[in-house]
């Protein structure tokens, strides 16, 4: 059985290679885009240029756009004393700035951290969450997040997110291309047929995988952010009653979360089920064997 920290090293490790695939990815539809154009460079350069002002803009803006996405508020000490204490806490036992504290007015219980660095991140929970959790389980989720933060996952995950939406709109501009250059006919000439099927193809099919590589990096980071919560607190008990807690939540129910913010929280806020396809485009991983995991250590 791997000890903890080997368990943090490997979940590195495996979701640094697979972001490395998504760059790949990333690359191999540019070239397409230019193969369809007539001139790999400049599909290459279109993808570059894409991805740098699309980039700029997410990571700038993409914290304070999910807040508003989630219908979170400030949390202030006067209205929730514990958390911000709790936040506080752990953000001195981490080595951390303490991040901002918001808070979602909705009973289900769920949490989740995000931002661009440390210095510039923030750590949100439900309503339901602070009212059902104890001392230790709080501390637990929190740790969880604050984990996230420390790891720079926050980061991490907003830069998948983005690549996820850079090879939707890639894909987009190849098949509009293929589909307007084979109205106007001529454009199309000596773009050999086969090439036009390679760029169906990989445009269809890419997202797909993109999709599936931010899943994987998701679940992998969730696992790293447990054990690292563990570390944090050295209750790794904790966590896992406030795992048990959150698996059995009768209305598990974000109301304002969605697929583009579904990511972020501790766990899914979805109904959870548990067939092998929904599994498989999961955003994160069984929490029964995250709960398995906490109690082995």
């Amino acid at each position: 059985m791997e000890t903890l920290f080997e368990q943090v090293r490997s979940n590195k490790l495996r979701s640094y290679l697979m972001f490395l695939f998504f760059i790949i990815l990333l690359g191999i539809l540019g070239a397409v885009l230019g193969l369809v154009w007539g001139d790999v460079n400049i599909g290459l350069f279109v993808a570059v240029f894409i991805s740098i002002l699309y980039s700029f803009f997410a990571y700038y803006s993409g914290d304070q756009l999910i807040l508003k996405m989630t219908g979170a508020r400030e949390a202030t000490k006067k209205e929730f004393p514990f958390l911000i204490n709790t936040v506080e806490g752990l953000a001195i036992a981490a080595g951390l700035p303490a991040p901002k504290a918001y808070v979602i007015d909705d009973s289900a219980m769920n949490a989740f951290a995000t931002g661009r660095d440390p210095q510039h991140a923030s750590i949100t929970v439900t309503t339901g969450l602070l009212k059902v959790m104890k001392r230790e389980e709080l501390e637990g989720v929190i740790a969880h997040e604050m984990s996230h933060v420390q790891n720079y996952d926050i980061r991490f995950m907003m830069l998948t997110a983005i690549m996820v939406g850079l090879t939707t709109l890639i894909s987009d501009f190849i098949l509009r291309s293929i589909w307007y250059g084979g109205k106007r006919g001529s454009s199309r000439r000596g773009v050999h047929p086969a090439i036009i099927l390679i760029g169906v193809f990989f445009a269809i099919l890419t997202p797909l995988i993109g999709q599936l590589i931010q899943f994987a990096i998701s679940r992998q980071r969730e696992y790293l952010a447990d054990a690292n919560a563990a570390v944090l607190t050295r209750y790794p008990p904790g966590l896992a009653s406030a795992l048990e807690k959150i698996k059995k939540d009768p209305d598990p129910l974000v109301d304002n979360a969605n697929k583009a913010t579904a990511h972020l929280f501790i766990s899914t806020p979805f109904r959870d089920r548990t067939d092998f396809v929904t599994n498989l485009f999961s955003t994160h991983p069984p929490i029964d064997e995250r709960i398995k995991r906490l109690k082995a250590m």
